[in-house]
């Protein structure tokens, strides 16, 4: 979780907000405390949403539905306001990590667990079909693991979005590569079917530690799940029938929420909700997490109030772990950081039909590309794309993550402590790091993020020191996204660098623009570690070596 902002708002609605747990292409998400003492997470559509009427009209009756569900496996809507000047929403907070996050560091899930979770999403959306409604965004980032049973969240501004937005100019599909159900990417009409795809891929994950439709970018995964069979590893017996069941390619194929449920928990979830029902590790996790939300204290008086302003408008979806804990406080060290399996990045497919007259295209996100699509978006029938993350998603690129469900904080556009420049802070770019580097990313799911050259020439803070370019290949396809780097600070030895897309580069609609945080430091080997904080991108990193000349 991050601070506040200056310019961001101390209070939204009826709460107080304590930090900011994500921000990405569809607005932001607060942690927020109401007057009673409730913990809430407030989520903040962009405005660009606020001037569709038919988004506000949908996200109105999305809102009030997703309110009546009253689902015990879901996080409750408890508050909103569809009409302020920047809609909002408020659900419950829940106390546990995503189960992206928690595979990650601890490992695939035991059975019991699996059939636990497996049997408390199946009764979650039943809940959620029975209401006419489709949550159509399905993936481990939106599962969370409580100690009193796991909690399907998201609900509202998804369906809201993808039924108002067309894919016929500049639309949207929400979802993730690998966890939406082929048709759901072919564009086609869905139904509550098409969560049930997701429901089979998630558990896979839970079971298995990896996604069913592996792949080393965005577009692969897509291609995968529209024309090949998923990979289920060592699962097996009845759960590798159900997930396999899930995954059908047909709708009609799949088996109804509420049939899964039963299978798993004959007599209901909450027969298996247990103090035990989680592994030992992440109990652990989860407590100190509800310790330090204790501690979490309101910042100073509110020097505005009302919904934060977005400087760009753009499209995405939730980031991991927005609706999840605080920061843990300091304890022993997890394994890897959290990240989306498979994917990289939450996605939204962008068809765009070229600009609009008085129209703004800017994105904050990395220079990056989330997507090369070409190829394979022939093939699944999708069109020209661009992918973007984000909410909570996320904005950087690159990056380790700390602790839980967090996005890094936002430490390259901050002027360097007193202690850093007592430490050896530069004014100029160190000769050490003047000359062309070049090497593998990667992102934090462990998917390949491309081949990044870096290019420093001499400079001081504030002025452009670094120009970056990204190669990516997939299914034939080659795409080159260029970026200019300028000095916000360091030392002899690191660089923290604020990136936006190169004004003179002709990169075309295939690569986002924006801004992003970078981190470059030498390693006593002689090779140059590139960091960066943009969840968009999937946080990639990678070790650069020179190659000047």
């Amino acid at each position: 979780m991050q601070p506040l902002e200056a310019g961001e708002p101390h209070t939204i609605g009826a709460y107080r907000l304590l930090g900011r747990l994500g921000a990405g292409g569809m607005g932001r998400v607060y942690l927020g405390r109401s007057a009673g003492g409730r913990t809430v997470a407030v989520k903040v559509v962009h405005p660009h949403f606020a001037q569709d009427e038919q988004f506000r009209a949908r996200f109105r009756r999305e809102v009030e539905a997703a309110r009546r569900l009253g689902a015990q496996w879901t996080a409750p809507v408890l508050d909103a306001d569809p009409d302020a000047a920047v809609p909002w929403v408020a659900t419950g907070y829940v106390a546990g990590p995503p189960l992206s996050d928690a595979v990650v560091r601890h490992g695939p899930l035991p059975e019991y667990a699996v059939r636990t979770l497996g049997a408390g999403l199946g009764e979650a959306l039943d809940a959620v079909h029975a209401h006419g409604l489709i949550h159509r965004d399905v993936k481990p980032s939106n599962v969370l693991l409580a100690l009193d049973g796991p909690r399907l969240i998201d609900f509202g501004i998804a369906r809201a979005l993808g039924a108002t937005v067309s894919l016929t100019s500049t639309g949207v599909s929400v979802g993730s590569p690998g966890y939406m159900a082929p048709e759901q990417i072919r564009g086609l009409e869905i139904s509550g079917a098409a969560d049930v795809f997701s429901f089979g891929a998630v558990l896979a994950y839970a079971a298995t530690g990896t996604a069913p439709f592996p792949g080393d970018s965005s577009a692969v995964l897509l291609y995968k799940v529209v024309h090949e069979e998923p990979e289920l590893g060592d699962l097996e017996g009845e759960l590798r029938e159900l997930v396999a069941g899930c995954l059908a390619k047909d709708p009609a194929d799949r088996p109804a929420p509420a049939e899964l449920a039963r299978r798993l928990a004959p007599g209901g979830a909450a027969s298996l909700v247990a103090p035990g029902w989680l592994p030992g590790p992440l109990v652990r996790e989860v407590s100190r997490s509800a310790v330090a939300l204790l501690d979490l204290e309101p910042q100073d008086a509110p020097v505005q109030t009302g919904p934060v302003p977005f400087s760009n408008a753009s499209l995405g979806s939730a980031a991991p772990g927005a609706f999840g804990p605080p920061p843990l406080p300091p304890g022993p060290p997890t394994a890897a950081p959290a990240g989306e399996p498979g994917a990289g990045s939450r996605v939204a497919l962008t068809l765009d039909t070229g600009p609009r007259p008085g129209a703004r295209r800017g994105r904050r996100v990395s220079c990056t590309v989330a997507l090369a699509v070409a190829g394979a978006l022939a093939a699944v029938t999708v069109g020209v794309a661009m992918m973007g993350d984000l909410f909570p998603g996320g904005g950087g690129s690159g990056g380790s993550v700390g602790d839980a469900a967090q996005t890094p904080p936002d430490t390259a556009s901050q002027a360097p402590s007193d202690a850093s420049s007592a430490s050896g802070g530069v004014s100029e770019l160190p000769e050490a790091f003047a000359g062309t580097w070049k090497g593998a990313a990667t992102e934090r799911s462990g998917a390949p993020h491309g081949t990044v050259t870096a290019v420093f020439v001499e400079g001081e803070k504030g002025e452009e020191v670094v120009r970056l370019s990204y190669r990516f290949d997939a299914l034939g396809t080659t795409v080159v996204c260029k970026g200019v780097g300028t000095l916000v600070s360091g030392t002899a030895t690191e660089l923290r660098i604020r990136e936006r897309a190169d004004p003179d580069a002709r990169t075309g609609t295939l690569c986002t623009g924006g801004e992003a945080d970078l981190v470059f430091t030498l390693t006593p080997g002689g090779t140059l570690r590139y960091e960066s904080h943009e969840e968009a991108a999937g946080t990639p990193k990678g070790t650069l070596t020179r190659s000047d000349g």
